[in-house]
């Protein structure tokens, strides 16, 4: 029983850290091999933004159809990843807080 718990807090933590690793793997490539469609979330009226406002901008185009647009297996396969991460990790969390709560 300990050990699914602890199972469950590790699953938790890699999901959501590999949800910030998904948002990383798809700048790059977005840099890589889209550097038109980069520049629109790197720039705004042809000045570089703060680092703050580029990972706004691209939070902004995580959300929007306009990757899965641009025919990218890996940028998509990279966004699926960043999208359902979090949910996954949520419920390891809530599992292992339910098992949590059962044992007392």
């Amino acid at each position: 029983m300990i050990e699914l718990y602890l199972m469950l807090l590790v699953a938790g933590v890699v999901s959501f850290v590999l949800h910030f690793v998904a948002q990383y793997r798809v700048a790059s490539l977005l840099r890589d091999k889209h550097p038109q469609q980069w520049q629109i979330i790197a720039e705004a009226d042809g000045r570089p933004t703060t680092p703050w406002r580029t990972w706004l901008r691209l939070q902004l185009a995580l959300r929007s159809p306009v990757l899965p647009a641009l025919d990218d297996d890996g940028i998509t396969r990279w966004r699926r990843l960043w999208r359902y991460c979090p949910w996954v990790a949520w419920l390891c969390w809530f599992g292992a807080l339910a098992m949590q709560w059962a044992a007392r």
